[in-house]
């Protein structure tokens, strides 16, 4: 399902760099709805993602719902401050830190959320770390959590992997406990609220310490007759073989093979990666800030233009930069949403981080937005305008439900 939108207008500002009095969250604003309720049902997500080599990861591709987005710009209207403009410091920048860099080092905070979209087939969007108490909190768009395709409440199977390439997941597999958004969104799918905040376990890693046989494994431990193909295969015990056997669920798969006149005993068993702050780090947020800052934009663009060009293959994060400008999308319920400049297609882009008074040298900044569509507003068939919601204080009162909650781990 794909829907047109009309942007807006522009107008000027700077982002706010003290601290102050925060809102108030609203309650009745708030709906969550739980992921992975259970660390058996969050271990079994993690089984459907790394089985057969990543295969459902390597094979999942860009999720493209309302993506697509018709520009008309309008000289009035666009989103206003409902509070005074407030941050929330980055993960490192409790305290004040000074740096500089000429180059713009990607985030490690950006990555890749993945899950079964409306076509029960793997899908994913951009999605960012952000500040949070138990430092577990992740952002993107909110229908790369919410199903607004099937009027379901949640897409299926859901984890984060920051840093993704081509199956590797360098920091672990973060898998979705419990999703945060805008009771508007939740329940009437408008778009100025189309942002969602998900609490994750800490994440978990196949250890690469397998069976000791050096480099030539026998087959029937895994099926397969190379040291890559034990993923996480270790060697255990008889007896904690024997507390594992027969347990079903991914996790607890056993194996028993005869080497050199001596039985092995195997589990299949990942270790606990830690939480997610504590290993990339964690945006800061800001929110009621002024219409005109300057942003970088991160995300796995991917997709077309509408002239047929491949500009972006969706494997590698990127960016862009530009002014923020006022626009609306009547069509889907968004009077109050933000645009900028940016030639970044569609699909994959969802969920992409705006990011304010972004500090290269610690790769940090304030999120400010996420995108949730992309324009071709001067009809050359090459989009040129990613919009965003606009953050207020209901945006903040979201983000506060979310960022107090412990996840725990799983392992």
């Amino acid at each position: 399902m794909k829907r047109t939108l009309a942007l807006g207008g522009v107008a000027a500002g700077l982002l706010a760099s003290a601290i102050v009095t925060q809102p108030a969250a609203a309650a009745g604003d708030v709906a969550s709805t739980p992921l992975a309720s259970t660390g058996i049902a969050a271990k079994n997500i993690v089984a459907y993602w790394y089985a057969n080599k990543a295969a459902n990861l390597v094979g999942a591709t860009p999720y493209d719902v309302e993506t697509q987005v018709v520009g008309k710009h309008v000289s009035t209207g666009g989103p206003t401050a409902d509070t005074k403009p407030g941050i929330v410091p980055a993960i490192g920048d409790e305290k004040k830190v000074t740096s500089t860099s000429k180059n713009v080092n990607l985030p490690k905070t950006t990555g890749k959320v993945f899950f079964i979209g409306a076509d029960h087939k793997p899908h994913w969007c951009t999605a960012t770390s952000v500040q949070a108490a138990y430092k577990n909190l992740v952002a993107t768009a909110g229908h790369c959590v919410y199903d607004v395709v099937n009027n379901k409440a949640t897409l299926d199977k859901w984890v984060f992997v920051p840093g993704y390439y081509q199956g590797k997941t360098p920091w672990g597999i973060y898998v979705g406990k419990q999703a945060f958004t805008h009771y508007d969104f939740d329940v009437y799918e408008d778009g100025d609220r189309n942002y969602a905040f998900v609490t994750v376990y800490n994440g978990l890693k196949a250890p690469h310490d397998g069976p000791a046989f050096g480099k030539h494994v026998p087959k029937g431990i895994t099926g397969g007759d190379g040291w890559e193909d034990l993923g996480g295969w270790v060697e255990v015990s008889k007896d904690v073989y024997d507390d594992y056997f027969g347990f079903d669920t991914f996790i607890g798969d056993t194996a028993a093979v005869w080497y050199k006149g001596k039985l092995h005993y195997f589990i299949w068993k990942f270790v606990d990666a830690g939480r997610l702050g504590d290993n990339v780090g964690g945006q800061g947020l800001a929110y009621n800030q002024k219409i005109g800052q300057s942003v970088y934009v991160f995300g796995y663009p991917s997709g077309k233009h509408p002239d047929g060009n491949h500009a972006y293959s969706g494997h590698t994060l990127k960016w862009s930069y530009g002014k923020t400008f006022a626009a609306k999308a009547s069509d889907i319920k968004a009077e109050e949403i933000i645009g900028i400049k940016s030639s970044f297609t569609g699909e994959g882009s969802l969920g992409s981080a705006w990011i304010a008074q972004y500090k290269s040298a610690r790769r940090l900044g304030y999120l400010n937005g996420v995108t949730i569509g992309v324009s071709d507003t001067d009809g050359n068939k090459r989009y040129d305008t990613s919009v965003s919601p606009y953050f207020d204080g209901e945006t903040y009162g979201v983000y506060k439900a979310a960022a107090n909650l412990w996840s725990g781990s799983i392992a």
